[in-house]
């Protein structure tokens, strides 16, 4: 009888090696290897075995494509790029207690309204269950829920022709394959259970959504190969101490990545935000120094927040630097480029940003802002009231032209914006149209142009 062959492999990025160590070299972890067997060699002989030929077909295919499954909830709709496609398999991950197993009751609940849904649990009872769903309001909802996990028993429930049109797993770090002698949630049997309920979703037709929980880096536990093999991959995300949780697409084969679905927490569960720019200026009500909205874009919603800063003397050799929301390393760049470009004294201060509402933003459009809420901070003079700001400074101190303007500049209109500051327009922005609203735009070319806004601002030359 052959020895089976064990292997190590890295259960934060899947790595594998013959031996066991104390740090992996791919992803820097420290005591994450774990002992797996390795699949049997394949006998000899077999490899010369002739395979069946298979079958091409057009590109063009002669029946129609199946309806999306939409739930009803907008939010959830839109970061799925417009419903569920019947066969894709969707991963979802986020914080431990950040409201994975709320968003999917609420979501199967409204699906079942129209499409045979069912729930299977790896982590709680049915009684649990059904007092989330009775807190939630939603116990008369025709839903199927289990509490197994074994993917062999979930594959022989639904391997028929009366399989559900959505299968809701949480989580797939609970899921085990019996054939292997692996622990639940470590990468071999995350893979295969994973790879298994996948391949049974495709033949019989439903949509499968997997939970899967993060790990403190923000990755979901287990393989990062995991998001390469499922279609759509939604992160929810949010601050606890905010209401305000965010479901982003990060991947979607069948839409727009990118794309977000903002819910507010209430006591009945996930309450829907269909402006989300009105909830995070609700306070934006004074002037007041230091604060400016910038007008951003999350996929193909434009979305306005107010961004803070806070500019106070240190007696420290090394002054604070503190962001909450933003790139730390994109707000040194700023600053050296306001101390290089625009003499401004900076190195000898504490620096502190904050994005309001919990949101996190990327994208170096918010370049502009944050160098109006420095400035502000800086001089004590408020940004004029009613403006909105957003563009891509240069480590020259030149503005540069953002994607979408005309977009930011119609929410920002929308919400009774009357004043912007924006880069220079060129002949023709990423939508090929000029802005043609009745907001009063100011072009600016250089970070200098900003600065003559706030001419009480110490240090300048």
């Amino acid at each position: 009888m052959a020895r089976k062959q064990t292997s190590y492999v890295c259960q934060d990025c899947g790595a594998s090696q013959p031996k066991w160590a104390g740090r992996c070299d791919t992803c820097g972890a420290w005591n994450s290897f774990a002992e797996e067997i390795a699949p049997e060699a394949t006998p000899k002989g077999l490899s010369s075995k002739k395979g069946r030929k298979i079958d091409f077909v057009p590109l063009k295919g002669t029946e129609a494509q199946p309806p999306r499954r939409i739930s009803n909830i907008a939010e959830f709709d839109r970061a799925t790029g417009g419903g569920l496609v019947p066969g894709s398999a969707i991963l979802v991950g986020g914080d431990p207690g950040i409201g994975k197993s709320t968003l999917m009751m609420q979501v199967t609940a409204a699906l079942s309204a129209s499409f045979k849904c069912v729930y299977i649990s790896g982590e709680e009872a049915i009684d649990q269950l059904r007092l989330r769903a009775s807190r939630l309001g939603l116990s008369d909802a025709p839903v199927g829920l289990a509490a197994a996990t074994s993917v062999r028993n979930i594959i022989s429930t639904m391997d028929d022709s009366d399989a559900p049109n959505v299968v809701i797993i949480d989580s797939i770090q609970c899921m085990y394959v019996d054939n292997l002698d692996s622990a639940p949630g470590t990468v071999a049997q995350v893979r295969t259970s994973a790879q298994e309920l996948i391949r049974l979703a495709k033949r019989r037709g439903f949509a499968l959504i997997l939970v899967g929980h993060v790990t403190k880096e923000g990755m979901i536990a287990g393989p990062r190969v995991l998001e390469h093999i499922v279609d759509t991959v939604l992160y929810f995300e949010g601050d606890r101490s905010h209401q305000f949780r965010i479901l982003r697409a990060v991947k979607n084969r069948f839409g727009p990545a990118d794309e977000i679905g903002v819910f507010e927490m209430t006591e009945r569960g996930l309450a829907e935000v269909s402006n989300p720019s009105a909830l995070f200026l609700a306070e934006h009500d004074e002037e007041v120094s230091g604060a400016s909205v910038f007008a951003g874009m999350e996929g193909t919603r434009p979305v306005l927040v107010e961004i803070q800063s806070l500019i106070a003397p240190s007696s420290q050799a090394t002054p604070r630097r503190a962001v909450v929301g933003w790139d730390t390393s994109r707000l040194a760049m700023i600053m050296a480029v306001m101390e290089a470009r625009c003499g401004l004294a900076l190195a000898g201060s504490e620096v502190y940003l904050n994005v309001a509402g919990g949101l996190k933003i990327s994208e170096p459009a918010a370049d502009l802002a944050v160098a109006s809420a420095l400035m502000s901070s800086l001089s004590g003079t408020p940004v004029t009231s009613e403006t909105v700001i957003f563009g891509e400074i240069g480590l020259s101190g030149e503005v540069r032209a953002v994607s979408q303007t005309e977009a930011r500049l119609k929410e920002a209109e929308k919400l009774g914006f009357t004043r912007a500051i924006v880069p220079a327009f060129r002949k023709k922005d990423a939508g090929g149209v000029r802005y043609g609203g009745n907001m009063k735009i100011k072009e600016i070319k250089h970070l200098d142009d900003l600065l003559v806004l706030f001419p009480e601002t110490p240090g300048t030359r």
